[in-house]
């Protein structure tokens, strides 16, 4: 009985395929989906109440970029609770 492996897959944001940050192509790559349709999905939701910006920035200040373990937000509380510390 052959059984699929499982391949981990990691949110990130990639360095290829980005327009902005590279959220919209970090969520496609993650989904397998297009990233034009992510791209589309954002921005309809943009349009109609915000929400699209929002989730745009909250998935750039969350997603680490590829090759990196921390995402910006992170980094940020990190360092903050660093310098409280000292």
């Amino acid at each position: 009985m052959n059984t699929p492996t499982s391949t981990h897959r990691h949110l990130h944001r990639p360095t290829a395929d980005r327009m902005i940050a590279g959220v919209a192509a970090g969520i496609a790559e993650y989904l397998d989906v297009d990233v034009t349709i992510v791209r589309i999905a954002i921005a309809v939701l943009s349009v109609f109440g915000g929400a699209g910006i929002a989730l745009y920035i909250a998935g750039w200040l969350l997603m680490p970029i590829e090759g990196s373990d921390r995402s910006i937000a992170n980094r940020l509380t990190r360092t903050a609770r660093h310098c409280t510390q000292s």
